[in-house]
């Protein structure tokens, strides 16, 4: 087998709904849409599951979905930083997006206790996520119940059988058609995380527009050979 590519040279693409790969998670995906358009019911959304399944890219594409139409929103990378912010001031925001809340010292969870009540009276949205389910959270009860109201989703890494087909329909939303050897190779030489091979997608259609030539195996190699000198 060739030895694996490094895709660390291409310029991701911000988050977004567009080059997000729902698979087996749409309905979690419809529901962060709903509440970045304005349009939840629920004041919670929690997404939680491993590691690359896409919990922080939701997070940046709801805040840019609800700037771009005009809303006010407030992304917080971690919840330490709960503690340089008044619960009442955030909760002005019509949606807030909290990563890693199982980080959430005693201080953080009382300001988020308090961040969820504001938000709820104000008809504002709360959109945090986990990597661990919210039943085993180290949270206080009060918070754990608040949270639970609302709308609670693991989210699922893309399975390698599904790869293929999420690789085709991002190129497909991206304006072109990525031929089945052209997938292949990417899948048997590359990283196998899917922001690495949409990052690279992404750049290869940047490339191809520049040089205005199809994207092909022979392209996606000179490409490859004159970034980092590989040869296959």
């Amino acid at each position: 087998m060739a030895e694996q590519l490094v895709f660390e040279l291409a310029t991701p693409d911000p988050p977004s709904f567009a080059n997000f790969l729902a698979g087996g998670n749409g309905e979690a995906l419809a529901a962060v849409k709903a509440m970045a358009a304005g349009q939840a019911a629920e004041t919670g959304v929690v997404l939680w599951g491993a590691a690359g399944s896409g919990k922080s890219h939701l997070l940046h594409a709801a805040i840019g979905a609800a700037e771009a139409r005009g809303a006010t929103a407030a992304l917080v990378a971690q919840p330490d930083l709960l503690l340089t912010q008044e619960p009442e001031l955030l909760a002005t925001n019509g949606i807030v997006a909290i990563d890693d809340i199982h980080l959430a010292g005693p201080v953080a969870q009382a300001r988020l206790f308090t961040l969820f009540n504001h938000l709820r009276e104000r008809g504002g949205h709360l959109l945090v996520a986990t990597p661990i389910p919210l039943a085993s959270l180290s949270l206080r009860e009060d918070l754990r119940t608040r949270l639970g109201w609302g709308l609670v989703y693991e989210l699922l890494p893309l399975a390698d059988t599904d790869k293929p087909a999420a690789l085709a329909a991002f190129a497909r939303q991206r304006g072109f058609r990525l031929a089945d050897e052209v997938i292949g190779y990417l899948l048997v030489h590359g990283r196998r995380d899917l922001p690495a091979l949409l990052t690279t997608l992404a750049a290869l259609d940047r490339h191809s527009l520049a040089t205005k030539r199809l994207i092909t195996v022979p392209l996606l190699r000179e490409w490859l050979q004159r970034e980092i000198g590989f040869d296959s």
